[in-house]
This record gives C-alpha cells, structure tokens and sequence, in this order.
C-alpha cells in the first residue's frame, strides 16, 4: 500500500490541495467569465483542462494500482441516477459559473459571489443528504449496471482506453485551436 501514512499524508493532502488550487488558477478556471464562456462556446480553456487532468489522473491512478499502490474502488453505474446528477451539475455550473472545485479555488482568490455560490452547493447537499433514501429507492434503483468500469462494458483495456481518449483529446485541442483563435 501506499507507504506514507498518518500525518505526513495529511500534510501531502494540503500540500497538494493547495497546488491544484493553485493550477486551477494557472489555468484560469477560476476566472467565472472562462467557465461561462465556455458553455458560449467561446473559450475552451476549461475543456482542455479538464480533457488533460482526466488522461494525466487517469493514467496516473493507472500506474499506482499497476504498483500495487493503489487498489481500484469501483463504484456501482447507476446510469439514471449519473444522468440527472449530470444535468443537475451542468444547470448549477451554468448558473453559478464555477464547479465545485474552481468555485473553492476562487474563494481561495477573494471572489464573494464564489463565496455565495458555495452556500448554495451545501444546501444541495444537505437536499441530498436528507432526500437519499428516496433518491436510493426511487432513481439509483434504476438502469443499474452493478459494480462495473467503462473498460470493462467496452471490453478493452484501461491503457488502450487512456491511449485513445489521448489521441482524441490531442486533435480536439487541435481542431479548437484552429477554429476558435
């Protein structure tokens, strides 16, 4: 397992807490008029960020579990509940200009109305929280795939799927960077 344990992990955790806050704003997602304009179809800074942070993770978390230091936790794919929860999350990140971990990083860089905008995500929270048992019985009970990976369901490796999902994201950037200067 991973050989750093106790409080030497929870200072790593800040200390790479504070570094992703920090590329956060390097990449300028931060910024509310980046992540609107994106949904405008303006800037794509937030899709390439995200586009790259989901191959490096992903092929990062790769190589731990490969070195045994990390163990894969796959979570049951409760399709209809991902779906709503995916409308929810785009609506609220239209609407408040930040997904949950910009808008803690533009806390971080003084924005009130990030600040504002965090209050309501905890209250959906707690919406959640005190509403689970039906959300339990009533959408995670349906169109439920069990414990189950995208490379599993499409039958190829995680490699070859990060190798690809690479490849598309490279021409992506490409195609973005040629239309959109």
């Amino acid at each position: 397992m991973f050989p750093i344990k106790g409080e030497a992990a929870l200072v790593l955790a800040v200390i790479f807490g504070f570094a992703f806050g920090w590329l956060l704003q390097r990449g300028k997602v931060t910024n509310y008029n980046t992540i609107v304009n994106q949904f405008r179809l303006k800037d794509f800074t937030v899709l390439k960020v995200m586009m790259t942070a989901i191959i490096v993770g992903g092929i990062g978390v790769l190589v731990l579990t490969n070195m045994g230091m990390a163990k894969w936790h796959i979570r049951d794919a409760n399709m209809l509940g991902t779906i709503i929860g995916a409308a929810i999350f785009g609506v609220g990140m239209v609407l408040y200009g930040y997904c949950p971990g910009t808008g803690v990083a533009a806390i971080a860089t003084g924005s009130v109305h990030a600040l504002v905008g965090a209050v309501g995500m905890i209250a959906g929270a707690m919406l959640y929280a005190f509403s689970f048992e039906w959300v339990k019985a009533n959408i995670l009970a349906v169109w439920k795939l069990g414990k189950v990976s995208l490379p599993q369901i499409m039958g190829v490796s995680p490699l070859l799927l990060y190798a690809v999902l690479a490849v598309f994201a490279l021409v992506l950037f490409r195609w973005v960077e040629k239309r959109h200067l």
